[in-house]
């Protein structure tokens, strides 16, 4: 039986090395961390949200980069198997809003240490702190890697699962890239995806940790066309902006200039909705000041960021405030606008964009084109989604379809 090399211990990496094992390959698995999972330990604020409960029929829509690519992978495993599979291993699931789906006790180690128990128990082995320095291969064909401190793994087939170049700390530094250039594959642009938004109005910084729930955020550019429009969570920063809602927006942000940041405070409502509510509210607060009377409509932080942007004198009594100033407030309200400044770097993305070329890679078997015993697994491949577990189905998805479909040397 051929020798499987898999390089990279995040979810694709784990999921390519148990698969393979499972087939009775001899899998070694090559991690330059000295644990597995570092990168997954801290996703979802180390919660790890591991798949998404929708159809696996809508994830297409929810994967702007090269859907097509993954009919396959996400067809052969999809979330349903996601959940069976920690299941087995032991790891209770839950869904939440939006169909995201965690652990049960909001614990990302929870299901690393499942998968590296798995690993175990199959058998593989676990190279830890081993760095590759490159491959050696010769025609197109691939005979071991090197490592760093020059020693030499060889192996029969290699699975390249070494992600991409988001949280450099946890160790995607983008080597990968290199790896499968050097061996003739294109690598697309690198750029970031699911990233936070900068915004350039100095007060941003005053609203710093505070979260908003319920909220619709626009991206509108200088003509004033809506280019992103989505319901859901967000999240205030020193430089700006972040949260599921936000780095979902942050696709059409990157190749775009001018552009806006506008939140609906209170989307529920239409326009006259709100506007009923405010003259309930400053009737409530009939002989006190305006600036006295928003407590029960948006939070503390957001106050007096309102207060100076509204034209109502601070001080004015809520009995006093014309129909036009109630109005233009509403309006605020519906359209609380900032202009974006730019993205964060690369190394602050949940993802990266951009990757080895999917021209270049078999779709029903994630195998190289270009190299004979070759195949790539996880964010390394030039795909990736939007928040909501759908990016890290897709790890587990394409690291199974690389496990399953690796054939031994002779049938190659």
């Amino acid at each position: 039986m051929s020798k499987v090399i898999v390089i990279g211990g995040g979810p694709s990496g784990m999921m390519a090395a148990i698969t393979a094992a499972n087939r009775g390959f001899d899998t070694t698995l090559v991690e330059k961390n000295e644990k597995l999972g570092k990168k997954m330990f801290i996703s979802g604020k180390g919660r790890c949200n591991i798949t998404n409960s929708k159809d696996i029929s809508e994830f297409f829509d929810h994967i702007p980069v090269n859907s097509h690519f993954l009919y396959s992978s996400l067809y052969s495993f999809t979330n349903k198997n996601t959940f069976e599979f920690f299941d087995d291993l032991g790891v209770n699931l839950k869904i939440e809003r939006g169909g995201r789906v965690f652990p049960q006790s909001d614990k990302s180690s929870d299901l690393i240490k499942a998968m590296e128990k798995e690993l175990i128990k199959k058998n593989v082995m676990i190279r830890f702190n081993s760095k590759i320095k490159k491959f050696i291969s010769k025609d197109n064909f691939i005979r071991a890697v090197q490592l760093e401190d020059n020693s030499i793994i060889e192996g029969d087939l290699f699975i390249l699962c070494t992600g991409g170049m988001s949280y450099p700390q946890t160790g995607s530094t983008g080597e990968g890239y290199k790896m499968a250039e050097s061996l003739g594959h294109t690598i697309t642009k690198i750029t970031p995806a699911l990233v936070p938004i900068e915004i350039e109005e100095d007060w941003i910084k005053i609203l710093q940790g505070l979260s908003l729930k319920n909220i619709e955020l626009s991206i509108v550019d200088s003509n004033n066309n809506i280019l992103y429009r989505e319901f859901g969570e967000m999240l205030f920063t020193h430089f700006g902006i972040s949260g599921p809602v936000v780095l979902s927006s942050s696709r059409v942000v990157k190749n775009n200039r001018n552009l806006k940041a506008v939140i609906n405070l209170k989307p529920a409502l239409e326009f006259q909705e709100l506007d009923r509510r405010l003259q309930r509210e400053f009737l409530n607060y009939s002989n006190k000041s305006f600036k006295n009377s928003l407590g029960g409509l948006l939070p503390k932080k957001l106050i007096g960021i309102i207060l100076d942007l509204c034209n109502i004198k601070l001080d004015k009594k809520c009995n006093s405030i014309t129909r036009d100033e109630r109005q233009d407030l509403a309006g605020l309200l519906q359209n609380f606008t900032m202009h974006i400044k730019g993205l964060r770097p690369i190394e602050e993305a949940i993802v990266t964009s951009g990757g080895v070329s999917v021209k270049e890679i078999d779709s029903s078997t994630m195998k190289s084109k270009i190299v004979s015993n070759l195949y790539f697994a996880g964010e390394i491949i030039d795909v990736d989604a939007n928040t909501g577990g759908f990016n890290m189905q897709i790890a587990l998805s394409t690291g199974f379809l690389a496990g399953s479909k690796i054939k031994n040397v002779l049938q190659i």
